[in-house]
């Protein structure tokens, strides 16, 4: 990173701290989707936010020009940061009363990155990148077409490390203009943005998606290699979003802050304890990690009910979830259907009692039943640790209630994690990782899109 830059500022605070920053490399094309996706959604919204951004050189900005001038009517201040170039400070948007340019020295390292913070009452979003330099590319050298550019750095929603970005932009814009500083800061403080909701959220995500689609189909085509390349960078991009959804959705619960990280750890030990494949246990983690996203757990059920068959006869299509109106947020990304129809049936009750599809016993799929149960246990351990008893004792109880709910849960499964319990009791313990969101291509498989996958694969485990 380069020195004085606000990344490097950034990485350099949290190196030793508690929550260090993970940050990845993204494709220009990638980036180009993100931010028109965040600026989107500032046209959407009346909450006036303070918008900060970096364009390296008024070049790129100029591109822009005419759309930040739709954004500027939807803004408080508007404040562009770019080394001076290309009739910079000539164009009509830039005269603009709430809109302001600050023009970098060459040498500046800001001139090298790529920013847009978003400060708005109703929510927060940034994305923050350092274009790498000739030796980071290594071997090949820097790339021939524009869109194999690479960037390092983070996106997020997360509230906390917005406004920390957006104070040390303010630092570095106060030697430029002392007076638009100190107007920002003022400008920040008054602003406090709450986490956001998750309408807003999925509105977001949408967008974010639709765009990393759009920009893809799109882009002149390279190579065979290089669109791999390019493909998985996308599809890894588009799981952040989903991610970032997540992770904010557990930050806002001040109860129950962990689930995501709890729930993951216990539904790949009941995973490794049945023996399921790995392929298997990627997808029940990732179920996992999104288990509590509304829009997934609102999709429309494609399975049967009271069928030993689990999809319609007519239907030669593999598990899929067309989502409800106005919850289409996975609908646009065929790999995260099996993970939503996973998530929607882990509301599904043994006894056949439980929604959306009313179905019963092996009926229900097993990443479902497994969801289900460690979800119900681990919110009931959660809700102990404030007594005045034994971790022990927790884990006894919370299984207790579990087993009482025998209509509810299938039986074989509450053996597995008295199982479990028993090792937790005897001084077993769980790794939480939290939800990372700076890599997600480990978490899918392209067996996920097989159509040769059985009723019976899914939804029975080894005896």
């Amino acid at each position: 990173m380069l020195e004085g830059s606000i990344l490097q500022q950034l990485e350099s605070i949290h190196r030793r701290s508690t929550r260090p920053i993970r940050f990845g490399v993204y494709y220009k094309n990638t980036l180009v989707a993100l931010c028109h996706a965040l600026e989107d959604h500032i046209l959407k919204d009346d909450g006036q936010p303070l918008v900060i951004t970096a364009f390296q050189r008024g070049k790129w900005y100029l591109q822009e020009a005419e759309r930040y001038a739709d954004i500027a009517q939807h803004s408080r201040q508007i404040v562009i940061m770019a080394a001076p170039d290309g009739g910079f400070g000539e164009h009509p948007t830039s005269q603009l009363a709430n809109v302001d340019l600050v023009a970098l020295d060459p040498g500046d390292a800001v001139a090298q990155e790529w920013h847009l913070i978003i400060l708005s009452p109703k929510y927060t979003a940034m994305v923050i990148c350092q274009e790498l330099s000739e030796a980071d590319y290594g071997g090949g050298g820097l790339p021939a077409s524009d869109l194999e550019r690479k960037f390092y750095g983070l996106w997020t929603f997360e509230p906390e490390l917005v406004r920390e970005t957006a104070e040390l932009a303010i630092a570095h814009i106060k030697p430029y203009n002392p007076e638009l500083a100190d107007k920002l800061t003022a400008q920040k403080n008054s602003i406090q943005p709450s986490f956001v909701t998750p309408e807003d959220l999925s509105t977001v995500v949408s967008l974010v998606v639709h765009y990393l689609q759009d920009g893809q189909e799109h882009l002149p085509v390279p190579t065979a290699p290089r669109q791999k390349v390019l493909d998985n960078n996308l599809v890894s991009n588009e799981i952040q979003a989903f991610l970032r959804m997540a992770q904010l959705i557990d930050l806002a619960d001040i109860n129950n802050p962990m689930a995501a990280a709890e729930v993951v750890a216990l539904s790949e030990t009941m995973g490794q304890l049945l023996n399921l494949p790995a392929w298997q246990i990627k997808r029940l983690r990732l179920a996992a990690l999104l288990h509590r996203i509304d829009p997934l757990q609102k999709a429309e059920s494609v399975l049967v009910a009271g069928s030993s068959r689990r999809y319609p006869e007519e239907s030669a299509n593999p598990p899929s979830c067309p989502l409800v109106p106005g919850a289409q947020v996975l609908r646009t990304m065929p790999r995260l259907r099996a993970i939503a129809q996973i998530i929607t049936h882990q509301t599904e009750w043994w006894d056949g009692t439980g929604e959306p599809a009313g179905l019963a016993g092996d009926e229900i799929p097993l990443e479902s039943r497994i969801l289900s149960l460690v979800a119900d246990f681990q919110w009931r351990v959660n809700q102990k640790k404030l007594a005045q008893i034994s971790r022990e004792e927790i884990f006894t109880q919370a299984l207790d209630e579990c087993k009482q709910q025998a209509n509810r849960f299938d039986p074989k499964l509450i053996d597995t994690l008295t199982l479990l319990v028993m090792g937790l009791q005897q001084g077993l313990d769980l790794t939480l990782i939290e939800t990372k969101v700076s890599a997600g291509m480990w978490l899918i498989d392209s067996r996920w899109d097989s159509q040769s996958k059985t009723s019976q694969e899914i939804g029975s485990y080894p005896q």
